[in-house]
């Protein structure tokens, strides 16, 4: 077998999701058509998913986001929004994702009329329509943006749908200029209400980020945290010597980070795929894990992402069972659920995928 048939054969679980960077490029070109939408670089399927490979492959953060107007004009329906929701549910399904946390920001969904309450139960719609098809578990996360002023009235919401599928709050968007601790207010509300927090940090900008989100916001997970590695000290040869207080934290209280390698590579968080702090994050035993972050943008699965750490980092089986394990102990879901994925779905797929290659080699 392939290693890449492998890797899609086994149960993952997947964290640092957004919706609306993940649509299919057909389904963009039907919903244009359907809203009279115009501004669509190309009606063929291939060429659009090309555009947008390339679009976002520029190396830095702000030109990465620019292909969400596009995404975002085509969700502005109820039906659309569903079908979105839906179809991100059988792709995962198809990529051997056994749960999905996907996350999205309403506020950008209301151009045609909707309210925050139709956006979101319309996702949930599709979710859950996805859930019972293709007997894939997900949560929800409700992101609220950086640069605005509404992050408490989206932290209200999220906390409002947590008995219908939403699972935790985010603060996304452009970094720099727009620092966590301007949202206090939110973040506050959410820890007030025993509720999860997940915050976009040290990806465009550095530790202080990371610092911030964790020790003033209250985050329980770091969506990329790449540049952690501002607070480690390395030899010559690329081995640690010593971790900052902040870095020694974070090992020690066990807080997840969502690694997202490609689009790191695409945002310019790093240079090359080569020197993503990841595997010495993963050999000194942090807590993290493989995402996707925006499926369309960087071409991406989370298949994907496990072969590239595969081929450039020497990762074995044992390891994509271990970083899906991470995962899943790091996920939102209620604590019994987490149980329930990681010794009935996870630990069994892959002991089944080892029996299965013994086998083969055995033949």
């Amino acid at each position: 077998m392939k290693t890449e048939e492998i890797i899609r054969a086994v149960p993952k679980v997947l964290l640092h999701d957004h919706l609306d960077g993940g649509l299919r490029p057909q389904t963009i070109i039907d919903l244009a058509k359907e809203i009279n939408y115009d501004k669509l670089p190309t009606k063929d399927a291939s060429e659009l998913a090309e555009w947008f490979h390339r679009g976002a492959n520029k190396g830095n953060l702000v030109e990465y986001l620019q292909g969400f107007e596009h995404t975002i004009a085509v969700m502005q329906t109820k039906e659309s929004l569903t079908r979105i929701a839906y179809e991100m549910m059988e792709d995962m399904y198809k990529d051997g994702v056994c749960y999905v946390e996907t996350r999205f920001a309403p506020v950008f969904h209301t151009e045609k009329g909707l309210y925050y309450e139709d956006v979101i139960n319309a996702v949930l719609e599709g979710l859950e329509k996805g859930k019972r098809d293709f007997n894939v578990g997900f949560g929800l996360i409700i992101c609220g943006m950086r640069n605005m002023k509404n992050t408490l009235e989206m932290a209200e919401l999220a906390v409002s749908f947590r008995d219908q599928g939403v699972v935790g709050f985010d603060l996304a968007g452009e970094e720099g200029g727009y620092p966590p601790k301007k949202h206090l207010e939110a973040f506050n509300y959410i820890k007030q209400k025993n509720f999860f927090i997940t915050i976009h940090a040290g990806e465009a900008f550095g530790k202080e980020s990371i610092w911030q989100a964790i020790q003033i916001c209250g985050a329980h997970r770091i969506g990329h945290a790449t540049r952690l590695i501002e607070d480690i000290i390395f030899d010559k040869d690329g081995n640690i010597i010593k971790l900052g207080e902040l870095a020694q934290y974070i090992l020690d209280t066990r807080l997840p980070l969502e690694i997202c390698l490609l689009s790191n590579v695409h945002t310019g968080a790093i240079d090359k795929i080569e020197n993503h702090p990841f595997p010495k994050l993963y050999k000194e035993k942090f807590r993290v894990f493989l995402n996707t972050d925006d499926r369309l943008m960087s071409d991406t699965t989370l298949t994907k992402e496990y072969v590239t750490a595969h081929e450039l980092f020497d990762l074995n089986l044992d390891d994509v069972e271990k970083l899906n394990i991470n995962a899943m102990k790091s996920s939102f879901a209620p604590h019994s659920e987490r149980l329930k994925y990681i010794y009935n779905v996870i630990k069994p797929g892959y002991a089944k995928m080892r029996e299965r290659l013994l086998s083969l080699k055995n033949e």
